[in-house]
């Protein structure tokens, strides 16, 4: 198989970075609408144990601070890797939370835009936080940070619609219908 040349590379890390800044958008945008309908819980629903793998809504929206912007973006960011529990309380107070994490979102997609292309077909090298050095591939790496987001925000929805509340509609392509819309991509 041919490697492919300099132009088709570098148009391959383009298109990949687009994709990239869209599961960044997406992000924010999926957790802003989530954020809304979380609102509406009453502060018992919301503490409350629904058997998800991180207990309540809140210890899930705690661990989405924790782990997407505590301790990936900071390893794709800065190349620093914090050391932290994946369940430790970083912030007790339900409305604070709730800005860090909608703060936290709008980071990403202007981070995304600032790798350069070869950073796309390189490594992320860090360090787990158990202390075990990783190198791992960039973009797969980069594409498990949104993934993992994705899943715990269907892990809330689920929940908070077991519990009687409405159902936000959280799918990428509500965004990407809602952009078509307005005449964006």
């Amino acid at each position: 198989m041919k490697s492919p040349s300099g132009t088709e590379a570098s148009a391959g890390a383009a298109a990949l970075r687009a994709y990239f800044v869209v599961l960044a958008r997406y992000g924010a945008w999926a957790t802003a609408k989530l954020c809304a309908h979380i609102d509406g819980l009453s502060e018992a629903d919301y503490r409350r144990d629904a058997g998800l793998f991180f207990k309540s809504v809140h210890g899930t929206c705690n661990h989405l601070l924790v782990a997407e912007y505590m301790l990936w973006l900071p390893r794709f960011a800065e190349g620093v890797s914090h050391r932290m529990a994946l369940n430790a309380e970083v912030e007790s107070d339900r409305a604070l939370l709730r800005e860090r994490l909608l703060a936290a979102a709008a980071r990403w997609q202007p981070l995304v835009e600032s790798f350069a292309d070869e950073r796309f077909a390189g490594t992320l090298d860090y360090t787990t936080t158990a202390g075990v050095a990783q190198s791992l591939p960039f973009a797969a790496t980069l594409g498990h940070v949104f993934n993992h987001a994705t899943h715990h925000r269907g892990q809330i929805t689920a929940a908070i619609t077991a519990m009687g509340y409405p159902c936000p509609e959280i799918d990428l392509v509500w965004m990407l219908q809602a952009d078509s819309k307005k005449g964006q991509r």
